[in-house]
This record gives C-alpha cells, sequence and structure tokens, in this order.
C-alpha cells in the first residue's frame, strides 16, 4: 500500500471522536442531497470563516479532488447528433493525417504535425457544432486562439465545409505559388482565414487575455456592442510554462473578464517527453487559476468512469487517482488493458475487485474526459454561461489519440510525420474510413457528397451559429475622416525664440490635437506603462480618463490638482502599469480591431525605446503577422540622450531590431515638424487606405529650437531623406553630411565648425529612416537587376545626392549598422563614412555621452575631414590638426571594447 493511503488510514486511527465526524460527514451528505453542492459549499465557507475568526488555523487549498469539477448527475449532455459528428470528426482526424503524410512523402522537408489535433479533436468539433459564433448581424463573432500545431485539422474541417479545396490540401506548407496553405495559423499569409498567430508559444494566452479586456473597453465607451462575445484560447499543457502564458491571469482575474475561456489541453506531453512526470500538471494549474480568481473547471475522466467512480464508496479510487503521477498516466495509454489494471488498479486490492468483471479490452476503453463529447459540450456550456470570472478548462486527453503505436502518447508523438503502411491502415480501421485496402497507398483524402446527411449536418450547425470559422475581416466596413495636417499646426511653424521643446513633446501636442477631432477622437487609443509623467501626458488623466471597469472607488491623493490621476468606467487610456508586454497585447488588440471587431482604433502606445522592440520583440513581430496597424513610440530613445539612466535603459539599437519587421515603417525624427509629418502619413496610410504597416517613431525628450516644415519637403520626409540646409555653393571644398534623431543636431553644428574652422561647406540632410532609405536601394536594385536593357531607376539616396560633391558621413545616436543599411546605394566613387553608438551605454551628461561614443560635432568633423584627405582633397596632417584641436585623444579604447 502506498505512503499516502497508509497516511490516510493513520489520519483515520487518529481520529478522537469518529461518531462525532461521521455525524457532521452524514449531515453534509443530506445538505447535497436535498439543497445541491451550492448550499454544501456556502455553509462549509461560513464555517471555516468562523473558525478562523475565532484563531483556528486552517490553511487555504486551492485544490479539489483528481475528478471533473462537473459531477456527472449534473453535466448536460451534448445535444447534438453524436452518431454524425464522430463520423465527421474521424473523416476530420483522417484527412488531416493525409495532409501532412502525403506532404512528407513528397517532400519529407516540409513537415507538419497530427498528434496536437489528435487529441484535440473532440474539443474543437464540440466548439465549431454548438459554441462558436461567426461574425452576423445579430453577433459581432467569437474570437478564436487556436493551439497553432493543430492546423492541419482546422484545414481538414474547412475543406469538408467546402471552404478548402483538394489542390490547397496537397499543397500544404507550399505557399511560394500562392496554392497552399501556411504550416500554422498566420494572418499575413491567409488574410482571410486565420484570426490569429499562435504558434509563437504564449504570444496566444498573453494576447487573448488582452483581447478580452479590449472588448469589455470597446463596449464601455459605447464604440462596439461585444457583450455576447468570448474569446476561446486553445493552449497546450506544456505551453502553459511559457512565461507569457500564466503572466496576465492575475489581470484577467482581477478584471472579471467573463468573455474569456482558456482551454489548456493537457495531453501530459511536451514536445519531447512529459510536462510534469513526476506531478500532476492538471492540479498545479488548478491551484495557480484558482488562485487568480478564476473559475476553474476539470475534465479528466470521460463517461466510462462514471460507474466505477460511483462505486468507489471508501474513496479508493479517488486516492490513487491522486497519487498517480503523470509519468504514469502517459505510460498506461502508450501500453494496453492489462498492463493498466496491473500498475493502476493493481495499487490497491479493492481497485482490482472493482475491475475483476472487466476485460482488458474494457479496461482500455475507459477513456479520458477530453475524448467524451458530452463532457467537453458540459464543461464548454459552464464556461459560455458563467459570469463574474474568466473560466479556465483543464482538460485531459491523450497526445496522438488514434495514431497507434506511431504515436499515441508516446514522446515521439509530436515529431510524427510519416507513418508507415501499417500504421496507416490501424488508422483506417480505427475510425472507420471507407477506403479500400488497394486505394491505402495513395492515402487519399476523403469527402461524401454534400448531399451525404453528415455533411448537411456539418453546414446546417455552422449556418445556425452565423456562419463559418475561423474566418477574418480584411478591411472595415467603416471609413474615416482623417483631418488635415494643418489641424497640426502649432507643431509644424518654427519655435518661438526661448520656447525649446522636445519631439516628445511635439508628440503631445499632436495627440492632443487628434483626440479633439470629431471623426477621430474617439478612436484614439492612448497606452502607457505607468509613464505618463515621463512623457508629459498627465493632463490626459483628466481629461479622457483611465479606463477601469469599477470606475474609481477611491479619491486619488492628488484630486487637489489639475492633471489628478482620474479612472472612469469609460474612460480612453490604457494604463498598464509597469508591464510592456501587457501594454504591447493591449496595442496589438487595438491595432487589429478593425479586423476582429469592424472597428477603426488608432493606438498611440508610448515607451521607454529600450524596453519597446528589445522587451517584446515576439509580440512586434506576431503584430506584423497580425497584419496590425497603429503607433509604436519610443520615447527617450537613443543611446546618448537619456543622459542619467545608464546601461539598461539606453537604446541604440530599437531601429536595427524595427527594421527586421517588414511591415513596420519606422522613423528616427529629428524635428517637430518631422514627427507631424509621419504621423499624418500613418493615420492616412492606416485609417484612410486600410494598408497593413504599424509605424515605430522615436522620440527624444532633449529640448531644442524647431525650424518648422518647408513646404515641399513632405515626401522627402516620409522617404526618409531630405535636404535641411545648403552650404556655401562656392566653396572649392565640400561634404555631405546625414543624421537622423538628436545627433542631426551635432551634424549641424559640425557644418559650423567645418565651416569656419577649415573652409569646408556641408550640405545636412535629415534622415528620419535610414531603414526605409535602405528598403527603397534594396527595391531600385532588384527593379534594375531584372529590367538590364531598360534605363536603370535611382535610389532616393542616390537622387538626393545628386548634383553634390564631396563625401560622405552619416551619424545618428544608433549602432553605426542603423546608417550602414544605406552605404551600397551612395553614388559610386564617393566616400561614405559612419559614426554611431556601438557598445553598452552609460550614466553621464550628454556632452560626455556623445564624446564617448564618438559621434559629437567634434567627430563628425574629424570624419567628414579624414574622408577629403583620402579623396586627396587636402593632406592628412589637417586631420591631424583637428583632432589636436578638439582634444580628441586618439589612443583611447573604442568604446565597443569597454
Amino acid at each position: 500500500m502506498s505512503a499516502q493511503l497508509d497516511q490516510v488510514l493513520a489520519q483515520a486511527a487518529n481520529d478522537p471522536d469518529v461518531m462525532e465526524t461521521q455525524e457532521w460527514l452524514d449531515a453534509l451528505e443530506a445538505v447535497i442531497e436535498t439543497e445541491g453542492p451550492e448550499r454544501a459549499h456556502y455553509l462549509m465557507e461560513r464555517m471555516v470563516d468562523l473558525a478562523r475568526r475565532r484563531g483556528a488555523h486552517i490553511p487555504f487549498s486551492s485544490n479539489t479532488a483528481y475528478v471533473n469539477t462537473i459531477p456527472a448527475h449534473l453535466g448536460e449532455h451534448c445535444p447534438g447528433n453524436l452518431e454524425y459528428e464522430e463520423r465527421l470528426r474521424s473523416w476530420m482526424r483522417w484527412n488531416a493525417m493525409a495532409m501532412v503524410v502525403k506532404t512528407n512523402r513528397a517532400d519529407g522537408d516540409l513537415g507538419g504535425h497530427i498528434s496536437s489535433f489528435a487529441s484535440l479533436a473532440n474539443m474543437l468539433g464540440i466548439g465549431f457544432n454548438h459554441f462558436w459564433h461567426a461574425p452576423s448581424e445579430s453577433h459581432g463573432g467569437d474570437l478564436l486562439y487556436i493551439q497553432g500545431h493543430s492546423s492541419p485539422g482546422i484545414y481538414a474541417r474547412a475543406y469538408l465545409e467546402g471552404r478548402l479545396t483538394e489542390e490547397q490540401m496537397l499543397n500544404f506548407r507550399r505557399e511560394v505559388d500562392g496554392k497552399g496553405l501556411s504550416s500554422y495559423p498566420h494572418p499575413k499569409l491567409m488574410p482571410h482565414f486565420w484570426q490569429f498567430p499562435t504558434v509563437s508559444m504564449g504570444l496566444g494566452p498573453l494576447m487573448a487575455i488582452y483581447q478580452a479586456r479590449f472588448l469589455k473597453y470597446l463596449h464601455a465607451r459605447g464604440i462596439a456592442d461585444t457583450a455576447p462575445r468570448k474569446v476561446w484560447t486553445f493552449c497546450g499543457d506544456g505551453e502553459m510554462d511559457e512565461p507569457e502564458s500564466m503572466g496576465a491571469i492575475g489581470m484577467a482575474g482581477r478584471e472579471k473578464l467573463d468573455n474569456l475561456v482558456f482551454v489548456v489541453n493537457c495531453n501530459l506531453q511536451r514536445l519531447d517527453g512529459p510536462v510534469r512526470g513526476n506531478g500532476k500538471i492538471i492540479q498545479e494549474l488548478e491551484a495557480d487559476f484558482r488562485g487568480a480568481g478564476w473559475n476553474v473547471v476539470k475534465v479528466i475522466w470521460g463517461g466510462y468512469w462514471d460507474e466505477l467512480l460511483s462505486r468507489d464508496k471508501e474513496g479508493i479510487l479517488q486516492r490513487v487517482m491522486m497519487e498517480t503521477v503523470d509519468g504514469e498516466y502517459q505510460n498506461y495509454k502508450a501500453k494496453d488493458g492489462a498492463y493498466v489494471r496491473k500498475h493502476f488498479f493493481g495499487k490497491h486490492p479493492k481497485l482490482l475487485e472493482l475491475v475483476s468483471k472487466m476485460s482488458d479490452d474494457d479496461i482500455w476503453r475507459l477513456n479520458r474526459g477530453g475524448h467524451d463529447p458530452h463532457k467537453i459540450y458540459a464543461a464548454f456550456k459552464n464556461a459560455q454561461e458563467h459570469k463574474g470570472q474568466p473560466t479556465v478548462l483543464l482538460v485531459k486527453t491523450i497526445k496522438g489519440f488514434g495514431m497507434g503505436k506511431s504515436g499515441e502518447a508516446r514522446n515521439t508523438a509530436h515529431q510524427t510525420k510519416k507513418l508507415d503502411d501499417q500504421a496507416i491502415r490501424e488508422m483506417r480501421d480505427r475510425f472507420n474510413i471507407p477506403i479500400p485496402d488497394d486505394k491505402l497507398a495513395e492515402i487519399p483524402f476523403f469527402k461524401p457528397s454534400d448531399d451525404a446527411p453528415e455533411m448537411k449536418y456539418l453546414q446546417e450547425r455552422r449556418q445556425a451559429l452565423g456562419g463559418y470559422l475561423p474566418q477574418r475581416r480584411a478591411k472595415a466596413d467603416e471609413q474615416l475622416a482623417v483631418p488635415d495636417i494643418s489641424a497640426f499646426q502649432a507643431v509644424l511653424d518654427p519655435t518661438a525664440e526661448g520656447r525649446e521643446i522636445s519631439t516628445t513633446q511635439s508628440y503631445v501636442r499632436i495627440i492632443t490635437a487628434l483626440l479633439r477631432d470629431q471623426s477621430l477622437g474617439k478612436r484614439v487609443v492612448p497606452i502607457l506603462v505607468d509613464e505618463a509623467r515621463t512623457f508629459g501626458m498627465e493632463g490626459l488623466f483628466r481629461q479622457i480618463g483611465i479606463f477601469n471597469q469599477q470606475g474609481q472607488l477611491y479619491e486619488p491623493v492628488d484630486k487637489d490638482q489639475v492633471m489628478y490621476y482620474r479612472e472612469d468606467k469609460a474612460g480612453q487610456i490604457l494604463q498598464e502599469g509597469i508591464n510592456e508586454a501587457g501594454a504591447m497585447s493591449s496595442w496589438i488588440a487595438a491595432a487589429t480591431s478593425y479586423s476582429t471587431n469592424n472597428r477603426v482604433m488608432i493606438p498611440f502606445y508610448i515607451f521607454y525605446s529600450m524596453f519597446g522592440l528589445q522587451r517584446v520583440g515576439d509580440l512586434a513581430w506576431a503584430a506584423g503577422d497580425m497584419r496590425a496597424r497603429g503607433f509604436l513610440l519610443g520615447g527617450t530613445a537613443g543611446r546618448t540622450t537619456l543622459n542619467g539612466e545608464g546601461l539598461q535603459h539606453e537604446d541604440g539599437h530599437s531601429h536595427v531590431f524595427a527594421a527586421t519587421i517588414p511591415n513596420c515603417v519606422p522613423y528616427d525624427p529629428t524635428f517637430a515638424h518631422e514627427v507631424a509629418v509621419i504621423i499624418h502619413d500613418g493615420l492616412k496610410r492606416m485609417v484612410e487606405k486600410q494598408e497593413d504597416v504599424f509605424y515605430y517613431i522615436t522620440l527624444m525628450n532633449e529640448n531644442y529650437a524647431h525650424p518648422g516644415l518647408k513646404p515641399g519637403t513632405e515626401q522627402d520626409i516620409l522617404k526618409g531623406m531630405y535636404l535641411l540646409q545648403e552650404g556655401d555653393k562656392n566653396a572649392k571644398m565640400r561634404v555631405q553630411l546625414m543624421g537622423s534623431g538628436t545627433i542631426l543636431r551635432e551634424a549641424i553644428f559640425a557644418a559650423e565648425l567645418l565651416r569656419d574652422d577649415w573652409g569646408v561647406a556641408a550640405d545636412v540632410f535629415s534622415a528620419p529612416s535610414f531603414t526605409l532609405l535602405a528598403r527603397d536601394g534594396q527595391e531600385t536594385e532588384r527593379w534594375n537587376l531584372l529590367h538590364p536593357t531598360e534605363a536603370p531607376r535611382q535610389s532616393h539616396v542616390a537622387r538626393m545626392l545628386q548634383g553634390s560633391s564631396g563625401p560622405v558621413v552619416a551619424t545618428s545616436d544608433y549602432m553605426r549598422l542603423f546608417a550602414e543599411q544605406i552605404r551600397a546605394y551612395i553614388p559610386k566613387g564617393r566616400n561614405y563614412k559612419v559614426l554611431g553608438t556601438d557598445g553598452f551605454g552609460r550614466s553621464d551628461s550628454r556632452a560626455k555621452l556623445r564624446e564617448f561614443f564618438e559621434v559629437n560635432r567634434y567627430y563628425v568633423t574629424v570624419a567628414a575631414l579624414k574622408a577629403l584627405a583620402e579623396d586627396g582633397v587636402i593632406e592628412n596632417s589637417v586631420v591631424a590638426q583637428a583632432i589636436a584641436k578638439y582634444g580628441i585623444d586618439p589612443n583611447r579604447p573604442y568604446p565597443p571594447t569597454l
């Protein structure tokens, strides 16, 4: 007998009054029988509360027994035609398998997954047939975050529905020619089908939580009726080890997101082995979610266990269920009924007696909850109807269900992509697929005629729920008007003398103007991570309020101030606390609202640039996949601008990250008018034209004068480079200086030094986007490569430098790699020097940091002179004179080595 059973029996033996204990238990049993479990639970809670108030130490337990949360007699049975549903599910299993295996027999390198859908099929079938609404006139549509590796099963269903062709199925993972199906859920690649990218594990659960909260936000603000809608999120139990999977469950509980359902597919396996071989993942997750305030529903045992559990009067079966670890449960399903009899029921003689009249086949048929449609239906109905809490369904399944010895419940299941002929035959027989032996080698897809009763049932169920899922809206139906750029006149004009501002302040003025706009004002979603005062945005607290479903239940400590902290049920600001991942998830929800809600929203998420793309790069990539539209603002940007904060705050590489996302449009503007032109262009492209791009704009906290917009330069600003100021046209020696962000000003000062100290004229170009210049250059180069007989095109960089002379020097507050992107597009024969802030940041004054990283006006001047010397225009001795004149130590170590 196990140590745990010995302990239980010992406790019973130590009971000082067995009869009194039995009386209490009998009384509780009577309450359950006559008044129901809810009344019994209430009485127990009252007694525990009283005991604690009287000084008794009663520890909290967030776990319940290792049985189904919904008892057999209380679970609603599935009302559908289960015979039809079982056949449809079997055909989908077969077609999913056929798609993957055929793909890998043709090309063994393409991959694919069978086992995840095999474990999920029952759950997905119940959801699609009975719960999940498509968008319709009466319902906004449920949102499905589908477990990424189960995509073959979703395609198999869509194939039976007539939404996908056999040609598409045969081109699974062959997308280049435009006929195939993407490996996983990718809205970028299948813009009318997939709603959300979920295969970067952990991101789906995190984004789903903030998606559910954003639905509440839209409803509270009267923008859309989202009350009937649910967000359903399918995760693997192994996926729950990702920090992002569990990182926001406290927020969901705190915000009472009863429109959110997590379905954790507990097949007990990761990719390479058990999730908790020595423990119980369902019990662990139950404690975590219950402690976070969720409604927890466990679906562990299928209906074939109900009779055994009802006969388990002494609770021995439940105790053995509890003491058996997941590694053992996985082993049971990889073996047979005889093994289960010996190793599970054999743990106690009374259990062997309990199953003595059952054959080994009967024991093998004892099913897990995730493969019982009635248990799943009851759990889904509970989740659909539960109020006041988010719900998590912990559903026990078998990975690779139906794959037999090739993969069922085995550590290799996830990697199984090529089944041999015997395994295919076994699968056909197990699921009664009507394919003859002589056709098995072809692994044909199976699809009955449209008038087959099962196929009619399939279509009827979806029509009853509004149409097909998953489906994605590519453009919103509504059209919003973007105001003329003159709405931002306050930052287009030169700054008044003595009124220096930062680009961050100019951004605040722009968003304030937008909030007042009749067309767009209500659609602006300001998103903050506890840094409003850092960015000078605290004035918005009182003006538009901070969204909180409870409103404000306290008087803020700063109520006597003009800009006090105001929370409101219909507040417009999303204040996420110190939580970049959560804020980015909120931004994604708003940035894809045109698709998920048919409402165009305009999110502006501002953050410390160092804590932006570096920290949430995976989410930013997912945003690209989701065709997000909105503005990301990297505040206090650059390696030398946030001068006092040091290594972990100073950003010199976010623009390198931004350049890796194809539909991210990144800018590093210097002046207020550039910020206005860029944001206005973003509004025109994302709101009016509904283009699937998003903007990353870096902002500085350094105050200086701004020259104002020179009419006619707008398009060059947007392309990434324009002439800011011209040097003396009659000078004999000329250079071209380029810069972005705050360091452009060092280039402006360097032009003065070159003119006054060395007689060199310098044209100064503002380069708000080296990345866009590089993309334009690549596109131009490709066009010229493929059109050899036509007149070659010019890149924008070449056009800007056309007619000028002398070497080109580029500098920024970012790594050299940032400006190095355009080296190939500098006109041939022109010397190109790049300065940048490679290495870790430091704390010091801006002047000292720019000297340290060798990007200040003196280094720009020396670089320009050195380039002239290399071109033979001046002597090297002149460069040496400049180095001495400006106090530069030529023997100091290079910053990245420090």
